[in-house]
């Protein structure tokens, strides 16, 4: 016959040890989102190369050269740039357009690459997308004429400004100012989930075991028994 079991006499069950935590993989440096910079840049382009088409193709300035729309204070004025900004570094030679498209593209490229990289906030990546539009409408233009096409003129009474320029030359040159004029912080990278390390589940707490057989009734000492004076006379002799 099987001796009974007592509930205190149960094993208890063991803890569970806690799973090792995947290793972490090291976060990269924080990177910009380009996309205001891309999207800055393809609005400076569009609108560069639309007014370039209406200008050249449809009022002919190319041929008419003078158009006044608001004297003197704005007029168009043709004028092909085979160089860069106010004419700098202007040569009838071929090979010089594409020398001066090779740097328009690594210009782009460098500015692109360091905002990136840099993690800058949304001043200097919307005068990063200045830029670079800008940049782009022009190497366009160099592509398709041969030199760029400069048709606006701002003047003043009683003087007249010699130089035309577009949009993509004012693009560039916003974009350039506020390249060097930017804020300095960097933008807030976010902050990286925290992970709770996991709980360990603690043993069932149990009573302590207690002993086998019946535990013996609380004894109580008798009040009546026999004392060893018991039976002796007042001299404490024996009868």
């Amino acid at each position: 016959m099987a001796a009974p079991v007592t509930p205190g006499a149960a094993k208890a069950p063991r803890p569970r040890k806690p799973r090792p935590a995947a290793p972490k993989t090291p976060a990269g440096p924080p990177r910009s989102d380009m996309r205001l910079v891309a999207w800055v840049a393809a609005a400076i382009f569009v609108v560069d190369q639309a007014l370039k088409y209406l200008v050249v193709h449809v009022l002919n300035l190319d041929v008419v050269r003078n158009i006044d729309v608001l004297p003197p204070w704005l007029n168009l004025r043709m004028a092909w740039n085979q160089g860069v900004n106010f004419g700098l570094m202007s040569s009838g030679q071929d090979f010089m357009r594409w020398v001066l498209i090779g740097i328009a593209l690594a210009i782009c490229a460098w500015v692109w690459i360091w905002i990136w990289r840099a993690a800058l906030g949304r001043f200097a990546r919307v005068s990063a997308g200045l830029l670079i539009g800008g940049a782009l409408g022009n190497v366009v233009d160099r592509f398709l004429y041969g030199a760029v096409a400069d048709f606006l003129n701002m003047s003043l009474p009683n003087w007249q400004n010699p130089y035309s320029f577009n949009v993509a030359d004012i693009s560039i040159f916003a974009g350039a100012i506020g390249l060097v004029l930017m804020p300095q912080g960097k933008a807030e990278a976010p902050a990286a989930p925290t992970r709770t390390p996991p709980k360990t589940k603690r043993p069932p707490v149990t009573a302590p075991e207690s002993s086998k057989g019946p535990r013996p009734a609380p004894h109580q000492p008798d009040l009546f028994a026999p004392t060893e004076r018991e039976g002796r006379d007042g001299d404490g002799k024996s009868g």
